[in-house]
């Protein structure tokens, strides 16, 4: 047998178990659900020192949160409220995972560890939300529409693959300096980022306000539109 054989059959693998799990008709908002129940385990097994445990768990965690949105599209059931709620029920996944974290440097007495994943939990929110709020903020113009801001390398799956690497490794201290650093300077840059493409925006508005305004209006009927009443 080839390689080229065996790489074919690896890539197939996924696919048919996301065609197994379609068959059930579990609902993906269930998958997520299960996900987020998973990363309490994570959560706890931190609290109680057991990170070879919590690394584990958090793997399997990411596993039910990769495999909700491909069950969905492969049922036909993708809707906006389901990334909503995935993306929601992620952000309580990270807070309690750090709040396990939390827990034990408190017991152990590590005080300065302690305030690093209080850092790093700030930092965990944050980028997400400035990114998201800059992004509702840049309205579009016709001719050289102001992007969002781009993806850089401090999102959810670099945050997670680090403290699951050092969690099943038992190296956790440097992966919190990191991610207590990191995301912060991502969301600094961010922030400059944004300010820079609204004045932009501003001084475009200036000179021709039509497109601004007209683009404003189209992005509050895709908000209030009917696809975001889909059931769940």
């Amino acid at each position: 047998m080839s390689s080229s054989t065996i790489v074919r059959a690896l890539r197939l693998l996924p696919d048919a178990g996301v065609k197994l799990v379609a068959r059930t008709r579990i609902h993906p908002n269930l998958i997520s659900a299960f996900g987020l129940a998973v990363s309490l385990f994570a959560a706890a097994s931190f609290g109680a020192g057991r990170f070879f445990s919590a690394g584990v768990a958090m793997l399997v965690a990411g596993g039910f949160d990769w495999l909700d949105g491909a069950v969905a599209r492969e049922q036909g059931r993708a809707s906006r409220f389901g990334a909503f709620l995935d993306s929601s029920l992620d952000c309580y996944s990270d807070l309690v995972l750090f709040v396990g974290l939390l827990v034990y440097y408190a017991r152990v007495n590590r005080f300065l560890y302690a305030i690093l994943v209080c850092v790093a939990m700030a930092g965990s929110v944050m980028i997400g939300y400035s990114r998201a709020r800059s992004d509702s903020l840049v309205a579009h113009g016709d001719k050289e529409p102001v992007t969002g801001l781009d993806r850089g390398f401090w999102e959810r799956p670099e945050r997670m693959g680090l403290m699951i690497a050092g969690a099943v490794t038992s190296r956790m201290a440097p992966v919190l300096w990191l991610l207590a650093i990191g995301p912060n300077l991502s969301v600094i840059a961010t922030m400059l980022r944004a300010r820079r493409k609204i004045h932009l925006l501003a001084e475009r508005e200036r000179k021709d306000p039509a497109p601004v305004q007209a683009a404003a209006v189209s992005l509050a009927a895709a908000e209030t539109g009917p696809e975001r009443l889909k059931p769940l």
